[in-house]
């Protein structure tokens, strides 16, 4: 992984100069799950661990200020924007977990961690786990994942999120 790092340092160093929306770097491969660095336009950077299928993905998103993001996404589903749906997830047999006012935004479910034990403790469960349900607020079934490769996806996704969220030498107030 710490030839993939030097990559990252790379890629935050030149991301300011982007001329594309978006740029992606992966870093890790792991059976269902792959692990990128994301650059946009703007100089801002990301990282994402995700599962995908024909027109589907699960993705976990780690910026530099540590937030973390879940998104669920189907060619299926059109929300348009400025939605909020309370949903579950349930990673195999284990207690569900609610995800309460998930934004609904075009193909995309988005659902920010809590910077609590509690989104310490949902990832740990995803890197343990075989497979993810999503559910609606009744609990019936929207959508399932593979979680096959996610443990050493989830510590490559946990380093690719150190280097993004260093501060910057020199300046001890960023």
């Amino acid at each position: 992984m710490k030839s993939g790092l030097m990559v990252v340092a790379g890629l935050i160093a030149a991301a300011a100069g982007m001329a594309s929306a978006q740029e992606s770097e992966v870093l890790f491969a792991h059976k269902h799950w792959q692990v990128s660095i994301v650059g946009w336009d703007d100089g801002s950077v990301g990282c994402v661990a995700e599962v995908k299928a024909p027109g589907e993905s699960f993705s976990i998103w780690t910026f530099p200020d540590g937030a973390v993001q879940l998104q669920f996404y189907s060619t299926a589903w059109e929300f348009g924007e400025g939605q909020t749906a309370d949903l579950g997830v349930q990673i195999d047999r284990r207690a569900p977990w609610s995800l309460t006012g998930a934004e609904l935004y075009q193909n995309s479910v988005l659902f920010y961690l809590p910077d609590s034990n509690a989104g310490v403790d949902f990832i740990a469960e995803v890197a343990r786990g075989n497979r993810l349900y999503l559910r609606d607020d009744d609990g019936s079934d929207v959508q399932n994942y593979s979680l096959a490769g996610s443990s050493a996806s989830i510590s490559a996704l946990i380093d690719c999120g150190d280097v993004i969220t260093k501060k910057t030498p020199g300046n001890p107030f960023n």
